[in-house]
């Protein structure tokens, strides 16, 4: 494959471009008119390395080397300026590439890049682009709809931006999606996935943080699309499901939950997911609320938030009912049940347990009043029989976090994972420990080894000696995580 990248391009004008880029970004600029000719002379040569090898990783190397030289760094405020107007004015493919490689990865260190990209209309033009570039050159493709992404997630956009996104562009990237290959490397999986999850939130918020209370609801038109041809694009869900299990970046945890939070609340989209899926994303649900810190109430509340329209209205709210019992322990661990893990519970933790508590099938009590969704949230043209319920929209879209920001571990696990499980009566039992070296020989060698005991079902009996006056019962203290917490021997009760 690298031959057939490389056959248009000779080793030697690739030497060559590399150095015509190096020349160009160590020139010395004293007026604008040099630094354009040192731009126009790194896009050239930037162009015919792309043209030559169709390496996306020419493109980025090429973009870092302009980010890290001199010449921009001295030079910062005229070349976004230029970089922009060229992003808003360009139309060959090789050119966009590296412009939109560069305002990439120029904004990840500058954070007033894409609010200023919004202001001078640079959404419509993304939106024309990828649209005009469907059939088009791939690699251009990934950079528009990562720069779309990165662009949508730092800042509100304007109420005109969003309008100009039809159910036709909708639709298109959920086939995208559908009709990739299974393999969840394909470049072009995850940038598809954040800009439907992206829009969703922006959708979200001109709902709820409307400026004129007179202005008709904007359609959602991400849950419209699924809510009319949802059997049509199941492969997203999967894959948003498969996003949360893996993802330790907050804030497209949230961006996910506030998607789950609207299909579980939307009547049309309640079997959207197959039931196996659903028990996976009850699993994640459980697993993440055992081990997120207490600093991350908010994600906590969101999680639950999105857990108790993900039992009462699902498939999930028939029977069989997929584990019952490990729900009720951990809505008991979250009250703050007698275990050291958890510092006491918050108001609004209290009430969102006790409201996932009161589904029907979990308790044998009427759970909770049902209230319609808003039409404003959605702005769906649905009967109103077709609406579900809702807590809170607003309390939904409105929990943000910072783009970069990884969720830690309760466990400190590794990859920001906690490998921490919800076991029998209510404790959270770290993993294994690994197991310590083989002993050796005083002489230095090792124990020869020999035919392997099957250890005991149960250990044997604690001795204490022969202090027969001992009038309390034996506690065990198990390590866990640095912690200590003690193990009864009398049976435990539920909370």
């Amino acid at each position: 494959m690298a031959d057939a990248e490389r056959a248009t391009l000779s080793l030697e004008d690739e030497e060559q471009c590399w150095s015509d880029l190096a020349q160009c970004i160590a020139s010395v600029c004293e007026s604008h008119e040099s630094i354009d000719d040192a731009l126009r002379s790194w896009l050239d040569a930037t162009t015919r390395l792309l043209d030559g090898t169709n390496s996306q990783g020419d493109v980025i190397s090429s973009s870092h080397m302009l980010v890290e030289s001199a010449l921009f760094q001295d030079n910062k405020v005229y070349i976004r300026t230029q970089l922009i107007h060229s992003l808003l004015q360009e139309d060959e493919a090789s050119p966009l590439s590296a412009i939109a490689c560069l305002l990439l990865l120029d904004g990840n260190h500058e954070e007033s890049l894409f609010p200023r990209m919004i202001e001078e209309a640079c959404f419509p033009r993304l939106l024309e682009l990828i649209n005009g570039q469907r059939d088009g050159d791939p690699r251009l493709h990934r950079f528009l709809l990562q720069l779309m992404y990165e662009m949508s997630r730092m800042v509100r956009l304007r109420r005109d931006d969003i309008q100009l996104v039809d159910d036709d562009f909708i639709h298109y990237l959920f086939s995208i999606i559908e009709n990739l290959s299974d393999d969840v490397h394909d470049p072009y999986h995850y940038p598809t996935i954040r800009v439907l999850l992206v829009l969703n939130e922006q959708y979200m918020l001109a709902s709820t943080e409307s400026d004129d209370p007179d202005e008709p609801p904007l359609t959602n038109r991400i849950v419209k699309c699924l809510s009319l041809h949802g059997p049509s694009y199941r492969t997203f869900g999967e894959n948003i499901i498969l996003l949360l299990n893996r993802e330790t970046e907050t804030s497209l945890q949230l961006l996910i939950l506030k998607l789950l939070y609207l299909l579980f609340t939307n009547k049309s989209t309640y079997e959207y997911f197959y039931t196996n899926d659903l028990r996976v994303l009850l699993d994640v649900i459980i697993r993440n609320l055992m081990d997120l810190p207490d600093e991350k109430i908010s994600l906590r509340h969101t999680y639950l938030r999105v857990l108790y329209p993900l039992l009462a209205h699902t498939q999930l709210s028939q029977p069989p009912h997929y584990k019952r019992e490990e729900i009720l322990r951990v809505l008991s661990l979250l009250r703050g049940s007698q275990n050291a893990h958890f510092a006491p519970a918050d108001e609004t933790t209290l009430r969102l347990v006790d409201r996932v508590a009161k589904v029907k099938w979990l308790d044998s009590e009427q759970g909770t009043g049902e209230a319609e969704v808003a039409r404003k949230i959605l702005g769906i043209s649905l009967s109103r029989s077709q609406t579900a319920s809702s807590i809170s929209v607003h309390d939904v879209a409105g929990v943000r976090e910072k783009p970069g920001v990884q969720t830690p571990s309760r466990n400190d696990g590794e990859n920001g994972k906690g490998d921490g499980q919800c076991l029998s009566d209510g404790a959270v039992v770290s993993a294994k420990k690994p197991v310590p070296d083989v002993p050796k020989h005083r002489h230095g060698i090792p124990f020869a080894q020999t035919a392997k005991k099957i250890p005991p079902k149960a250990p044997p009996p604690r001795r204490f000696g022969r202090l027969k006056s001992a009038q309390h019962s034996p506690v065990d203290t198990i390590p866990e995580n640095g912690l200590e917490s003690k193990v009864r021997t009398d049976p435990p009760t539920d909370a």
